[in-house]
């Protein structure tokens, strides 16, 4: 499935790879700390089941996730 290709893919390049199954609990300071730690230590996140997010939460995280995006492609080592 799309998970374990994605795992495969990251073993394949070296990174480390990890599984993260949401859940309707799961708030946007949850998902902001999953990515916090995602770029800090530079591994992949597979986010499974992402569909079971509250649209409210995926919207937020839609924004974070666009903040760490922007920040890699302007190659900056620290961002807000």
């Amino acid at each position: 499935g799309k998970t374990e290709s994605t795992k495969d893919l990251a073993n394949g390049v070296a990174k480390a790879c990890y599984v993260i199954n949401a859940a309707p609990e799961m708030d946007y300071l949850t998902l902001g700390n999953i990515y916090k730690g995602l770029s800090a230590s530079g591994s992949w996140g597979c986010f499974d089941e992402f569909n079971r997010l509250v649209p409210e939460v995926l919207s937020v995280c839609t924004v974070q996730f666009k903040a760490v995006c922007d920040a890699i492609k302007a190659k900056q080592k620290r961002f807000l």
